[in-house]
């Protein structure tokens, strides 16, 4: 792995995790030290990081982008686009079978297992399952979506309600493929897209001056 590339995935790593808040200021010096690294790789690392969405330019300096609500809701707009395009073609294929390791995934979480791993059994849940499609164009198009709603879904998993209500979903979700059923699963899935949009979104804008408090930066 090059330097740059280090850089990059250390650093992406402690954006998502939050690690690094939504709205905390970069600098190319702070990255340098942190990471001991040079500067042209440090420059490639930011410049491809600021493609993806998750920092900013702040004048001579670099910002974590902060958690957009109304990025939030175009994702979810998207993702139910090409999620159900996928679970489709998913439906359609004479060999399910694979779907069963998508649900001793679910399985594998308990009320013992770490919000980490909740978080990202989760993200994965909905990446796998694209992935079954066999359609590489959707399938990267649901990793890069999960990946822009990654920080935002940790504040969620904070949530008990909400991890119940959704591993529930999941499971009903699978439940359908497996049956070969698309159009209950699409529904599904729809609908687990919507509601889970809905109460991210209400949750962070009810949540916003205690965000704040913690110096984490959301913006309508």
């Amino acid at each position: 792995m090059s330097q740059m590339q280090n850089v990059e995935k250390q650093l992406r790593e402690m954006i998502l995790g939050l690690e690094v808040g939504p709205g905390e200021r970069l600098t190319e010096r702070w990255v340098e030290s942190r990471f001991g690294a040079s500067r042209t790789p440090v420059r490639a690392a930011l410049l491809r990081l600021e493609t993806e969405g998750l920092i900013c330019r702040d004048g001579r300096g670099w910002t974590v982008s902060p958690i957009n609500l109304a990025e939030l809701e175009q994702i979810a707009v998207y993702r139910e686009a090409v999620e159900v395009a996928a679970l489709r073609l998913t439906c359609a294929l004479q060999d399910r079978s694979a779907v069963e390791i998508i649900e001793a995934m679910l399985d594998s979480c308990d009320d013992k297992t770490p919000r980490e791993e909740w978080h990202r059994v989760g993200m994965d849940f909905h990446i796998e399952l694209a992935r079954l499609s066999g359609n590489e164009f959707l399938f990267r198009a649901v990793r890069d979506a999960m990946t822009r709603l990654s920080r935002a879904r940790w504040l969620e998993v904070r949530d008990e309600a909400a991890l119940g209500r959704a591993w529930a979903e999941h499971h009903a979700i699978v439940s359908a493929v497996r049956a070969g059923d698309a159009g209950v699963a699409a529904r599904l899935l729809s609908a687990h897209i919507v509601g889970s949009r809905d109460r991210l979104v209400t949750s962070l804008r009810n949540d916003r001056r205690g965000l704040r408090a913690r110096g984490f930066a959301v913006v309508a």
